[in-house]
């Protein structure tokens, strides 16, 4: 006799114990993101320390690693979140808060080894639809990176390509630069 299995909602899912690493809840489907490894952590340690040297001294917005994002129907947890200053939850005492029940402004993601692109890159376009403004799909194996735009234009960037930021962010990167960080 086949066991029936039960789909588990949103609400039931954020009441679980959270996972090492974290699990995300999309489309009804619940997975684990991998365990980091060197260049992804790598990437994402420089990619919050940049970002929040030249956005978080003049408040414009504030990059946060492995942040759970719930918004959508759904909760991801991208390897970078930045959220533009003024969305930042807080509490009544003016802390940051723990739960963030919105999208990033800018969500990033850097494909591990044994992660599936298309799940990736379904989590950005979730993003997307619901109102981030960018999306970045790092891909080391590649030395590319995947743009995702608003209405979910995806543009593939390469070598001496500058990349997008959000707006009011005075940061210039290209490819290689991201890429060249893992020279060490």
């Amino acid at each position: 006799m086949a066991t029936v299995v039960k789909p588990i909602t949103l609400e039931e899912f954020l009441q679980l114990s959270e996972t090492e690493p974290a699990s995300e809840y999309i489309n009804g489907q619940i997975s684990q993101k991998p365990m980091p490894q060197g260049e992804h952590s790598r990437l994402q340690g420089k990619l919050v320390s940049t970002i929040n040297e030249v956005a978080e001294p003049q408040k414009i917005a504030l990059a946060l690693p492995e942040l759970r994002c719930t918004f959508g129907g759904a909760t991801v947890v991208p390897d970078v979140a930045v959220f533009r200053w003024e969305r930042i939850p807080r509490t009544e005492s003016g802390r940051i808060a723990n739960r963030f029940d919105s999208h990033p402004d800018w969500a990033i993601e850097i494909l591990s080894p044994e992660q599936s692109q298309t799940k990736v890159l379904r989590n950005l376009l979730h993003c997307s639809k619901n109102g981030t403004e960018l999306g970045w799909l790092i891909l080391p194996d590649e030395a590319g990176i995947l743009a995702v735009h608003p209405n979910q234009r995806v543009e593939l960037l390469e070598r001496t390509d500058i990349l997008p930021i959000i707006s009011n962010i005075d940061l210039s990167l290209t490819v290689e630069q991201i890429f060249n960080w893992l020279n060490i």
